[in-house]
């Protein structure tokens, strides 16, 4: 007897997946441009104007990328699901505020987006990093970063192999594997960030704007192993250690509220039977049909 496919709250179509191919590449660009531009671009003279540039336009992007995963078949119990989920990731992020990079909405993004697919992760991620913002006060520029680097993070755990058939033990250890790197590289994406802001002679792990790829690339290394190595270790064991303890349960009962919910299951309405037994005849009868 074969797994029963895992149904997803969204089924990304043409529309989203351009859309968020366009949010992607901007975004890299948005991270990756002091890498990307040569010394003598004139986007060079303008290092502390671009992430402010970026942000802008990474709002505007984000907002379209939602736009056309909802047109895509984000239904009200999907929309209920991710207030539940965003509110809940919210709600834990200021619990590790400051504290050696112990943020455990990391756990709950991974396994939200294993469950319920790369389209809902990716606006589960933004959302939720959103609503925390607002919570703890931390609108800034950044901010669009952060959206869109969880967005990141946790669409591509809606991408991890196996998700049908995977079970148990392996899932764990995968999605724990997962956590750790991502953790990672969600911290190194947001020094790039913020490491453009710093001034060239401040410091010898500041951007450089008239220097080469080879030299910023060993400045941004240093930077990060000098300010957010702690950080990310700290992000990085707690999302395991989380993922392997809760990880069970928490999987069990999103798994359950997806079934319940039937996201991919269709409502007709069909004319009640003939008899005397039959519903009145202004009454309707609603019956559901398996998904595909």
């Amino acid at each position: 007897m074969s797994p029963q496919r895992q149904a997803r709250a969204v089924r990304l179509g043409p529309r989203s997946l351009a859309a968020l191919v366009l949010v992607s590449a901007v975004g890299v660009a948005g991270f990756g441009w002091p890498f990307l531009a040569p010394p003598d671009s004139r986007l060079g003279a303008h290092a502390q104007d671009a992430p402010w540039l970026f942000a802008g336009l990474l709002v505007l992007l984000v907002a379209v990328v939602g736009a056309a995963i909802s047109e895509s078949g984000l239904g009200p119990k999907a929309v209920a699901m991710l207030g539940v989920l965003a509110a809940a990731g919210a709600a834990l992020r200021p619990i590790g505020a400051g504290t050696a990079g112990i943020e455990p909405m990391f756990f709950l993004m991974v396994l939200s987006g294993r469950v319920l697919g790369p389209g809902f992760g990716f606006v589960l991620g933004s959302v939720t990093m959103f609503a925390s913002a607002l919570l703890t006060g931390g609108v800034g520029p950044w901010l669009p970063f952060q959206m869109l680097a969880m967005g990141w993070f946790a669409m591509a755990a809606g991408l991890l192999p196996g998700p049908d058939r995977l079970r148990g033990r392996a899932e764990l250890a995968l999605l724990a594997a997962y956590g750790f790197l991502a953790a990672f590289a969600y911290g190194t994406v947001m020094n790039l960030a913020g490491w453009p802001f710093m001034s060239a002679l401040a410091s010898n792990v500041a951007f450089d704007p008239h220097a080469g790829v080879a030299t910023n690339l060993a400045r941004f290394v240093a930077y990060c192993l000098a300010t957010s190595l702690g950080w990310d270790l700290g992000r990085a064991l707690v999302t395991v250690v989380l993922t392997l303890t809760l990880g069970p349960a928490v999987l069990r009962a999103l798994r359950r509220a997806t079934r319940r919910a039937a996201f991919e299951t269709p409502v007709t309405f069909g004319a009640p039977p003939d008899g005397p037994d039959s519903e009145a005849p202004h009454m309707t009868r609603v019956t559901y049909e398996a998904g595909p």
